[in-house]
């Protein structure tokens, strides 16, 4: 048996603990105080104490300050076990945060109380990100315990706030510990992917979402001359909005789908009664723009719109970015950790893994801004932030295998 066949053996040998794992982790809601929680100390303070048992070389906290919290922080952790060092460094990064269950009546049972049901584990967290945290974990615990010589660092990192913005997560680490890094490692961040574990995500789209504000003159609806109507003003403009996606109509054909997309969403309620002409209406548009874009041109170019737009219609038309996250420069598709992740899925899964981009954003924005190229992977079942949200016990070990197979790759 190969080594490499012995440390796989050992991960499978591991699944009453990846369940008794989850099942603690899923006890302690990790909410930020955003979403009415105290912050992640909990759940931090029980995985150092499993970190702690695989005898790290490098264990750090590293605290990010906030007020609203217990304690007055936000907890981040680093592990890391040196090996040979013969190889480039690799860095799993998980986090600790949770988003709120939601509608408990949408749930089968207790959000926190974890649920066995086959080979699914069901709970708020299971998914995002504790599918990271364990196979990660158990993915260092068998090379540990076999004590397998890491050709490679392996260092493992559990950060706050990410379901928030990472203010207080890999943003702060990254500012206040840029030195635990550099352009050479591999960086892995198990927190996205697709259901057979072949995508690795090497790009994102920028997002933008542009608010429009029509003002006019309301009036009753027998005397439509005596106002100006913001309803049809916000129709006229949905639809003069559509050249946008003639206008940005590059393709791309790393992303699914491969152009840039220009939705109208969500509308605000205007008059309450059918017989009144509004005077106000406002609506937005979410903006997933290719990198090939800069995002101050969209927004430019749906101002144009809406200017032309109000003249013909004697409108007034605000446009105005209520969020935007620019895309970071993508990580290489011939990268060396899409490299190792390609050859270790291959050789754990007989899969073929390819690079891919994604409409949304991710924490490894932050690594790609940083100079750090960063793949996102995981063997992902789409539950996160749904009621029942649940992973598979499966893909838990075979993720593990797959990381085990990158640490102890030369």
């Amino acid at each position: 048996m190969s080594a490499l066949e012995e440390v796989y053996r050992k991960i499978e040998s591991y699944r009453s603990e990846i369940i008794e794992m989850q099942r603690e982790l899923t006890s302690r809601p990790a909410l930020s105080p955003e979403n009415g929680g105290s912050g992640e100390h909990d759940k931090a303070e029980y995985v150092k104490e499993q970190l702690l048992r695989l005898k790290p070389d490098l264990f750090s906290e590293i605290h990010a300050p906030d007020k609203r919290a217990a304690k007055g922080y936000r907890p981040n952790l680093v592990a890391a076990w040196n090996g040979s060092q013969a190889g480039k460094p690799v860095w799993v990064l998980s986090h600790l945060d949770i988003v709120p269950p939601g509608d408990l009546s949408l749930w089968a049972g207790d959000p926190y109380q974890m649920r066995v049901e086959g080979d699914t584990i069901i709970g708020r967290g299971v998914e995002d990100n504790q599918h990271g945290i364990v196979s990660s974990y158990f993915a260092v615990k068998a090379a540990v315990a076999l004590n397998r010589a890491l050709p490679r660092k392996v260092g493992l990192v559990l950060v706050a706030d990410e379901e928030m913005g990472s203010k207080y997560g890999l943003e702060y680490l990254l500012r206040k510990k840029r030195e635990l890094f550099t352009e050479h490692d591999l960086i892995i961040v198990p927190d996205a992917g697709n259901e057979e574990g072949t995508m690795i995500e090497v790009a994102e789209k920028s997002t933008l979402w542009l608010k429009f504000t029509i003002t006019g003159a309301q009036c009753h609806a027998s005397t439509p001359e005596k106002g100006r109507n913001s309803l049809s003003g916000a129709a006229h403009l949905i639809v003069e909005l559509e050249n946008l996606k003639k206008r940005f109509a590059v393709k791309n054909p790393i992303f699914s789908p491969q152009e840039s997309t220009f939705e109208p969403t969500k509308i605000e309620a205007n008059v309450p009664n059918v017989n009144t002409i509004p005077g106000k209406d406002v609506f937005y548009v979410d903006c997933r723009i290719l990198p090939d874009y800069a995002v101050d041109e969209i927004i430019e170019e749906a101002r144009l719109i809406g200017e032309r737009v109000g003249k013909e219609l004697n409108l007034e038309i605000e446009v105005a970015a209520v969020h935007r996250q620019d895309s970071a420069p993508p990580t290489p598709a011939d990268s060396p950790v899409v490299s190792s992740l390609t050859r270790a899925i291959g050789q754990v899964t007989g899969q073929r893994a390819r690079p891919m981009g994604i409409g949304g954003g991710t924490v490894a924005a932050f690594f790609r801004k940083a100079g750090l190229p960063a793949a996102v992977w995981s063997t992902h079942s789409p539950t996160a932030h749904q009621p029942n949200e649940y992973c598979s016990i499966r893909n838990l070990i075979t993720d593990a295998k797959i990381m085990a197979t990158v640490f102890l790759s030369s």
